[in-house]
Order: structure tokens, then sequence, then C-alpha cells
């Protein structure tokens, strides 16, 4: 049975989740770890306004709020898929749901402007919406069309039509009144993940430390890692599979590092969303990347080494980290070890990792200005959409205009994300011309041999593959590290488009 715990009262014991729900600490000490916060909140709790519509973080229903630290490192509401976390992703940190927005009499300004604008039909899906207007209401960053946008592809609605609900977002984003929300987040800081419970054959793990980590693995080394949970949760919601022997990285602090200079660290445990904001300056192919990556509440969950060690030959990440020259830096009881990020990846789903050793992060070398990189990323839609072909493309030209350096790797052209060869050797020692991108484009051919599905056939991809290889060729020659238009864009970008961002 849940009983709820006094602010101020000496913490349970490790194996028991705490968490703050709609401002009251909640402790529970009966249900499986991997029960999803959306099951406990209808099944449990009897918190129906959060919905379940596919339990796969793509429509955006189940959405919630949970605090968690912004870029500034204050305490920041980020909106996430309620669905895709499991009941230790949030020991130590406030939740709030669409029932808890109410205060007396009054509604959230995120509900007001919904009705206002006439943004809800049926009404199944305006919780989940109403819960990104939410963080969207707090967010100080909202400067550019397309990040309302991006606020808001993660929620689908079937009836309304989209028009209405952007007008909402227009009229709460950034507003930030002085409420109880705000006057709640200095309070609200997450607190230790710090969980450990093996019952029935089951085992979840959150260590605080790499000594516990350690000492965990020498007793299961056969334990899988997850941290957002955004591909494992999968297992449990759609396949039906629960994994017996979980160890979480979310709780290790240094994970969660991004720090910059002439070599970037990116963490492991870095979400996307922090990574977007870390590399809009910084990295400025990367930044293009994650655009298009995912939903924001996906993006606020999925982290760089989740993509990166689920080895998926389609993950947005490695094209554009393997073309800047990026490195892997493992780390087991024994110390650390580094490689090369293209050698990362073993085969298809596999990786270098060995037995008790995890990914730590990825060291990245600074961008000079006049290095020419840009990622690319096709897909049959533009946003919260799989890849058909990614890439991520570097190359550098001495004062004479002849190629000295050329990265080329892609996504989605073999069983593993990988480097054309072929095209970076027709480019190395030639003059950075329309010519020799040509003949580059068409040595390409000896480089994958892609595989059709449903996602394009094999001569698509190859076709597609060389002409984003003409693309970046245009493309940077207007600027060498090129962004995305800050209105309506893919990244994939048109001539016109080339010409006047």
């Amino acid at each position: 049975m849940a009983r709820r715990a006094q602010l101020g009262q000496s913490l349970p014991p490790m194996n028991t989740l705490r968490f703050n729900l709609n401002g009251q600490w909640i402790e529970e000490s009966g249900l499986a770890p991997t029960t999803t916060l959306l099951r406990y909140l209808r099944d449990v709790r009897g918190l129906t306004g959060t919905k379940e519509g596919c339990a796969e973080g793509d429509c955006g229903a189940c959405s919630v709020a949970v605090v968690e630290n912004g870029p500034d490192g204050a305490p920041a509401y980020r909106a996430v898929n309620a669905c895709l976390l499991l009941l230790p992703m949030v020991q130590g940190k406030h939740v709030v749901t669409v029932e808890a927005l109410k205060q007396g009499e009054a509604y959230h300004p995120a509900q007001q402007a919904m009705a206002a604008a006439l943004g809800s039909q049926c009404g199944y899906c305006t919780p989940g919406i109403v819960m990104s207007l939410f963080e969207a209401t707090y967010r100080k960053d909202l400067k550019q069309p397309w990040q309302l946008d991006d606020q808001l592809c993660g929620n689908l609605c079937r009836c309304t039509g989209y028009r209405p609900i952007r007008d909402a977002a227009t009229a709460v984003a950034g507003t930030c009144p002085k409420d109880a929300f705000v006057a709640a987040l200095p309070a609200s800081r997450p607190t230790s993940m710090a969980f450990h419970r093996e019952d029935e054959g089951q085992l979840f793990v959150t260590p605080t430390t790499f000594d516990e980590l350690w000492a965990v693995l020498d007793e299961h080394p056969d334990a899988r890692f997850v941290v957002g949970g955004t591909d494992l949760s999968l297992e449990i919601t759609k396949r039906f599979q629960v994994p017996p022997r979980l160890i979480s990285l979310e709780g290790l602090s240094e994970l969660h590092t991004l720090r910059e200079g002439a070599t970037h660290l990116l963490g492991s445990g870095a979400t996307l969303s922090e990574l977007e904001d870390f590399s809009a300056a910084r990295l400025p192919p990367v930044h293009r990347m994650l655009r298009y990556f995912a939903a924001r509440q996906i993006k606020h969950r999925g982290t760089v080494g989740g993509n990166l060690c689920t080895a998926s030959p389609i993950g947005d990440l490695p094209p554009v980290l393997i073309s800047l020259g990026a490195t892997a830096v493992l780390r087991s009881r024994r110390g650390e070890r580094r490689l090369a990020l293209e050698d990362f990846f073993t085969g298809y789903r596999k990786t270098a990792l060995e037995p008790k050793e995890v990914l730590i992060g990825v060291e990245v070398p600074a961008l000079p200005p006049t290095t020419r990189a840009a990622a690319y990323k096709v897909s049959k839609r533009r946003e919260l959409d799989i890849s058909a072909v990614s890439a991520g493309m570097l190359v550098e030209v001495s004062a004479a205009n002849v190629v000295t350096r050329a990265r080329l790797a892609f996504g989605g052209m073999a069983a593993t994300t990988k480097r054309a060869a072929h095209a970076e050797a027709a480019l190395l020692g030639q003059a950075w011309t329309e010519a020799a991108v040509e003949l580059a484009a068409k040595a390409m051919a000896n480089d994958f041999t892609p595989m059709s599905d449903h996602r394009g056939s094999a001569p698509y991809r190859s076709l597609v593959a060389a002409n984003l290889l003409r693309g970046f060729f245009d493309e940077t020659s207007v600027t060498p590290q090129p962004r995305l238009a800050p209105g309506h864009a893919a990244t994939v970008l048109t001539h016109e488009e080339v010409r006047h961002d």
C-alpha cells in the first residue's frame, strides 16, 4: 500500500520509491520497478487525466511534467511521456499532472489559452497538449517560430487541427507568470535517485557512484543498462517483455557532463535536449541534426549514450559525430580506454563495449569556422520519424582550394553507420569543385550495398546518399557550417533556401 511522507521526514530505505506527485511526497514499496509512470498514475492513483494512446512515446497523450535541472543549472519543468518512464526514473523528482494545474477556481494559462483558441474537440489529446503548453509557458528560450513547432510536434490531434493549438502555444509561450508553479521550483530540485530492489527474480538498481556500479556488475554481469528508457521501455509497453535485471545509469552525475573546450566532452547521460542547447553555438552540424531528431518529450529523456549504444544502423547521432572525428570514452573497473567512434560499432546492433564496461561519453574536436560541415536526415515525415538515410559530412580545404580532409559518414546504408571510403578518396587532393564532387558521388556506388525495406528501396537510398553529397557542396559553398532556416525547413534544404538562409 502507498503512504504519503511529509517534507523533512528522514529518507526511506533506497529500496522504496519516493517522489513528489502534484505537491505530495509519495512512497511506494510494493510495486514492480518496471511499472510505467502512466500505469501508476491511472491504475494506482486514479489520475486518469493522463491518457494512454500509443504507449510508445509517439502521440503525447500521456505527457506530464517532471522537474529537471535546466541548461543554466536551475530546476525547470520538462514535458515527458509517462508511458516510457519506469517508476525508478522519477525517484527523488517532482511530477506534475494535468489535474494539478487548476489553482482554486483559476485555470492555468495553458488551459485558458486552449479554451480561448478553440483548440479542443473530442478532448482526448487535450491534457497531453496542455502539459506541453505548460512547459512552454515557463520556457525563456522560445525565440524562433520553429521552436513552437518543436514544442508541440510530439502531440497528435486527430480532430481539432493544429492552427488553434499553435495559436494557444503562441499566446502562452515564454510568458513565465509569477504563479505557484514558479514559486515551487527552487524547492523542487531533483534529489538522489539511489534505488536498489531485488525481489521475485527482478532486479532494478540506480547506483550513484561508480564503485556501486562496479559492485552490482560483479554480482550481475549480464544486467542491461538503461537511462532515458525511450528505446528499452518499448519492450515492456509493446512487446510485454520485462527485462529481469536493469541497471539505470541516470544517477551517475558525471555522465551528464557537457564540457566545452578544444575538444568538447558530450557525456553519455546528457539528454538530447541538453545537447541541443549545448551544440547550438559550438557544434552547428549536431544542432542541425537534433532539430528533427525526435519530439521534445523524447529529447528530454533520450540520451547521447542511449542513441549510440543501441547501435542502430539508422541512429541519427552516429553519422554526424563520426564525421566530426568523435572519440568514444569507455570505462570499467580497470580504467578508461578510447577508440574512434566509427570503431565503436562492430556489427548490426553490436558495439565494442566489453563486459562490465560503460560508455562515459564522446569527445568531439571543436570545429574551426572555415571547416565545411553539415548533417542531413531524409525521412518520410519531417518531424518525429525514423531516417531512411542520414549523413554527416566534413571537408577541409586548403587556401589553394584543395581538399585536405574528408569524412563522409552515412546511416541507413549498411548494417552499421559507415564512412564512404571510396568517395572520400576521390575527393582528397582534388580541387573542391562541382566536378570533383560529381566524381566522388559516383565513387560512392562502391561504398555501400544498402537494403530495401518499407522506408526506401536500395536504389533510392543510393541515389539519396549521392545527392546529399552534391547538396553538401552546394550548401557549404555559401556558408561553411550552414544552419537551418528559422522557419519551416527540413534538414535537406532547397537551392533557394540555401541561397537565402
